[in-house]
């Protein structure tokens, strides 16, 4: 069912050059999905495109920039389905730093996902989507990492509220646990691999959930016309250790 409901599709990747956000663009691609993706640096997001395929396009995006949206999408029509990974987070106490600059993660999760929403949802086909990214933050938060819980609480609220305000699209989220993606990389350096190793011991599943995983649970939302306002956790049970 999965494949058939993609075939021909228009699907939009937003943050589709790395980590999750590939593996969507990726296997949507191989179900015969037309895929357009972005990322802030436009040679990456035309190098990544055409790693995955003839036909896949990448274009410059900042979700940061009202503008930049708005004139990505004046050029995309008839969208299907889109997916928003960007995201990034940000670690320390509520107390340190200055609260404006601690924030802009927060904000381009949260208002990020809001611009793209505004610039396209006159362009979403009848039963198209949107799909956000959440997290296990927002159920197990974690010292230090606050910004991050508020982040993906905001996208995981964004699939219901959204839901009553345009009914003819179907809003979803999905919520990682720990996934092994690039992100990682610059957070925990040389240690990633132990620190993963030391969090999956620990989770019912004994191991940390890959791109691909996450990609095949967005792609079944995308695909289910019959859910909206819905949130699948992709954790390996970390909400319940």
């Amino acid at each position: 069912m999965i494949a058939k409901s993609l075939k021909n599709k228009n699907i939009v990747i937003v943050g589709g050059s790395s980590g999750i956000g590939l593996s969507v663009a990726t296997l949507a691609y191989e179900l015969g999905a037309n895929i357009s993706l972005t990322s802030r640096n436009l040679n990456k997001a035309i190098s990544v495109a055409s790693s995955i395929g003839p036909g896949v396009k990448g274009f410059a995006l900042d979700v940061d920039d009202e503008n930049s949206v708005n004139e990505l999408f004046k050029k995309l029509d008839a969208i299907d389905h889109i997916y928003i990974a960007a995201g990034s987070t940000k670690l320390g106490s509520v107390t340190d730093g200055n609260l404006e600059e601690n924030m802009l993660s927060f904000n381009t999760r949260l208002l990020g996902s809001l611009r793209v929403v505004r610039a396209t949802v006159n362009k979403i086909r009848a039963t198209g989507s949107i799909t956000f990214t959440g997290g296990v933050s927002t159920d197990r938060p974690i010292t230090g990492a606050w910004v991050a819980g508020l982040g993906t609480a905001s996208a995981e609220q964004l699939a219901r509220v959204l839901v009553m305000e345009f009914p003819g699209i179907r809003f979803n989220a999905v919520a990682p646990g720990y996934t092994d993606t690039p992100m990682w990389d610059g957070i925990m350096g040389d240690n990633k691999t132990n620190v993963l190793a030391s969090i999956a011991e620990k989770l019912p599943v004994k191991k940390i959930a890959s791109p691909d995983e996450v990609a095949s649970a967005v792609v079944f939302l995308m695909s289910n016309n019959s859910i909206t306002g819905e949130v699948i956790h992709i954790d390996g049970g970390s909400r319940l250790v």
